[in-house]
Order: structure tokens, then C-alpha cells, then sequence
């Protein structure tokens, strides 16, 4: 089996793995590896039944089904903070529930070098594990949706490796340093508030959908501030490059947005030019249909269970 290889890492040159990412390259990368066919076009605003199954949603989708469609995302994103900065995951109280628990492969404490990013991973972790509570709350003994099995492992070994960020035959250690964790922050964060945007449209009861926006401006504030610390540690290329990968399973759309340059859709942006708030020229924020983000949950285009979710999500949306 070969080795993690940890960015910053020797590699048998005096170059950095996470330098030769070449981003012009890694979408294409990318597609070869999944042999991706053409997937249909961001559906954003829907709220009809046609519109729903459109999405790859039912007809009759209901605000239960969001809610256990966004507490799937809630737990993977708890299990991913809680063990990079404590070495373990939700509490048992937190995990129970319909369809029982799954296990989670992977995950362990980061050492972190970065007192910042340290004392932010823990900020994280809290944000995660308070959203999986409210969320389980908020749904009924009946519909409370047990913890999915989870990969977290493989799931950033292959997305890394389709990107360009890690050799063919290469692991990825997320958890290895504080720049493997942020990319792997990067890749999940972005697609949590894409999903919210494109659910919300949907969520029919107020209550519901003040909960589901007080989530948004979370997930948005933590989205953020994580492409900002790419930025300035200057992992422009490599976050890039999942960008990139991200965009590869939404179809021939070209939704997703890098940290940097002309990946934005303001008119004048150079390459060199920071792209921390990813918008449209609305200076508006994106959102995925069900079916996009299931693409990127099961890193493949069929909707079939596997990569960061081996036996798919909990609930109908899945």
C-alpha cells in the first residue's frame, strides 16, 4: 500500500507535493477519472413538483425530508471537526435514531503547528456538533434519522487524488497538518452552503426555513473565513483544483468558484485577484439541486451510494 503523502512533505525532490498541482489540467483530470457524462443544469428557485423532480427530489418532498437530507451533511461535517481536533466523534446520544447507527472510517486529531487554526478547528467542531442537535431536535422519534456510515478516509484520498493533488496511487491525509485540513474544510464547506441555497426554495414552514437561514449565515461565515485562510497561506492552486473537481460533478455547468481570479463571474477579476465570496454579478451566492450535491456527497454522477457516504444518505433525498 503507499504511503500518505503530506503537503510540505519531501517527495524524492526539492519540491513541495501540493506545488505541482496543475490547475489548468485537474477538471479534465477529473472527468476522465469518473467518465463523466452530461449532467442537467442547476435548477435554483424551483418550488413546483415538476421542478422537484427535476432535482431528484419526490413531488410530495416535505420540509421533514430537508431537514434529515441536511442532517446527513451536519454529521458528516461534526465527525470530520470533532476528530480532527479531539481524536473522536459525536457523543452516543448525538448518533442514534431510524435506520440505526453507521460507523465512520478515518478521522483522527490534527497536529496542529498554528495556534489560529487550531483554536478556529475547535470553533468548528462546536458549530457541527450544536447543528446536529438542533437538527435532531427538530425532527420527531419517528423521522430522527440515525448517523449514516461515513467515510472519511478514502472519500479525500480520491477526491484528491482526481484533482490533481496527490499521485495516482497516492493517499491523502487530511488530517496529516493544517493545511491538509483545511482543504479537506474546503471541500465540504462550500457544498453544505450551496445545498442550503438550493433547498430553501422548497422548506415550506417558516419556522423551518428561520432555522435552515440562521444554518446559511453559519456555514457561510465558516465557508469564508476558510477560503480566506487558503488565501493567505498561499493554497490558491490547490484549492483551485478541488474547485475545479467540485465543478466536474455538477455536469457542463460551471458553478463553482476557486479563491482566485477569472474563476469569478465579476467582470475585470485577473488571476491574481482574490475570489473569497464566491457570487455572480448579482453579487449572489450559488445553489446546488438535490441532485448536484448528492454528486459530490457520492463523488460520481449515477447518484449511487459511495465516497464520502458508502451506504448513501438517510431519508428520502438520497
Amino acid at each position: 500500500m503507499s504511503e500518505y503523502i503530506q503537503p510540505g512533505s519531501q517527495t524524492g525532490s526539492d519540491e513541495k507535493i501540493l506545488d505541482k498541482v496543475d490547475v489548468g489540467t485537474c477538471r479534465r483530470a477529473f472527468i476522465q477519472a469518473l467518465g463523466l457524462g452530461t449532467v442537467g443544469a442547476a435548477i435554483l428557485g424551483a418550488s413546483s413538483s415538476d421542478e422537484a423532480l427535476a432535482q431528484g427530489a419526490p413531488a410530495d418532498i416535505t420540509d421533514t425530508d430537508i431537514v434529515q437530507f441536511a442532517l446527513n451533511f451536519e454529521y458528516l461535517g461534526a465527525e470530520y471537526y470533532l476528530r480532527a481536533v479531539n481524536g473522536s466523534g459525536l457523543k452516543a446520544g448525538d448518533i442514534d435514531g431510524v435506520g440505526g447507527v453507521g460507523t465512520v472510517n478515518g478521522g483522527k486529531q490534527v497536529p496542529f503547528t498554528d495556534s489560529f487554526i487550531r483554536k478556529f478547528a475547535f470553533e468548528l467542531a462546536a458549530d457541527e456538533e450544536a447543528h446536529v442537535r438542533t437538527l435532531r431536535a427538530a425532527l420527531p422519534d419517528a423521522s430522527r434519522i440515525g448517523r449514516p456510515q461515513l467515510d472519511l478516509d478514502f472519500a479525500f484520498t480520491f477526491a484528491a487524488r482526481s484533482a490533481g493533488l496527490v499521485g495516482p496511487n497516492d493517499r491523502f491525509d487530511v488530517y496529516a497538518s493544517d493545511d491538509t485540513f483545511l482543504l479537506g474544510a474546503f471541500l465540504l464547506e462550500d457544498v453544505c452552503v450551496t445545498a442550503l441555497i438550493g433547498g430553501a426554495p422548497f422548506i415550506k414552514d417558516k419556522g423551518v426555513l428561520a432555522t435552515a437561514s440562521g444554518f446559511l449565515g453559519t456555514e457561510g461565515y465558516q465557508a469564508g473565513a476558510i477560503r480566506t485562510l487558503l488565501y493567505t497561506r498561499g493554497l490558491i492552486n490547490q484549492a483551485n483544483a478541488i474547485s475545479n473537481a467540485r465543478d466536474a460533478l455538477d455536469g457542463n455547468t460551471d458553478l463553482d468558484q476557486g479563491i482566485s481570479g477569472d474563476q469569478s463571474a465579476t467582470p475585470g477579476f485577473t488571476q491574481n485577484d482574490a475570489n473569497l465570496v464566491p457570487a455572480d454579478r448579482n453579487s449572489l451566492a450559488f445553489g446546488r439541486t438535490f441532485g448536484q450535491v448528492l454528486n459530490i456527497a457520492y463523488l460520481n454522477t449515477t447518484q449511487s451510494p459511495g465516497g464520502f457516504f458508502p451506504q448513501g444518505l438517510r431519508g428520502r433525498l438520497r
